[in-house]
Order: C-alpha cells, then sequence, then structure tokens
C-alpha cells in the first residue's frame, strides 16, 4: 500500500509540473523585417518558453511513439509472409533433395556420364 501510495505522489507531481510547464506564458519573440535594415544586422537569438520546450518533447515523444506502433503493424502485417516465404523455400529444398536422392538410387552412376567416357569401349 506504501508502494502504492508513492507511485500515485510521484505521478501527480509529474502531471502538475507539466501542467505548470504548459500554464506558462510564452515569452515574446520578435522576427527580423525581411524589408528593414535590421537584415543586414544580427537578429536577435529566438527565446522559447518553457511550455515550447515541454511542447517540443511531448511532440517528439508521441511522434516516436506513433512510429514504433506503425513499424510494429507492419512487421505484424508482414510476418506470417516471411513465415510463409520460409517454409516454401524449406519444403521446395526438402523436395529438391529427396529427388536428388530419388535418382542416384533409382539411376546407376553410369546415366551421369556421356558414353564416350565409359571404360568398356
Amino acid at each position: 500500500m506504501r508502494e502504492q501510495d508513492q507511485q500515485t505522489r510521484v505521478l501527480y507531481e509529474l502531471c502538475s509540473m507539466i501542467i505548470h510547464i504548459l500554464r506558462t506564458p510564452p515569452l515574446p519573440v520578435s522576427f527580423p523585417s525581411l524589408l528593414g535594415p535590421s537584415l543586414l544586422s544580427s537578429p536577435p537569438p529566438l527565446q522559447n518558453s518553457p511550455a515550447a520546450f515541454g511542447s517540443l518533447f511531448l511532440g517528439i515523444s508521441i511522434a516516436l511513439m506513433l512510429f514504433g506502433s506503425v513499424t510494429f503493424i507492419i512487421g505484424l502485417i508482414l510476418m506470417p509472409l516471411v513465415i510463409t516465404l520460409v517454409l516454401l523455400f524449406y519444403i521446395v529444398g526438402v523436395i529438391s533433395n529427396l529427388s536428388e536422392f530419388g535418382r542416384t538410387i533409382l539411376c546407376p552412376a553410369s546415366d551421369k556420364f556421356p558414353p564416350e567416357w565409359s571404360y568398356s569401349s
């Protein structure tokens, strides 16, 4: 029960930190004018708010989760195809080996060489 209370407290603190970051008002950002003399001067560094920083990481984590899910689904869909191809190649290999084995038993080795190679002539 104490462990559950600790997990609940940690989850509550995490949620309160996220809400605090998202409620922080953004800092003003000035963009240089494209027509004025400020184009020639160095533009001021852009300042991001903590909410923008949090949103950036939230977007990155959601994108990674979505791409991971899509990759998993594609792999899940393609896995039967891969297993079927592996089994098909395995069966073709077994049939090929059995036919070679049957050919060596049913047909003697003299059939493998042309008649001009035999020593009887």
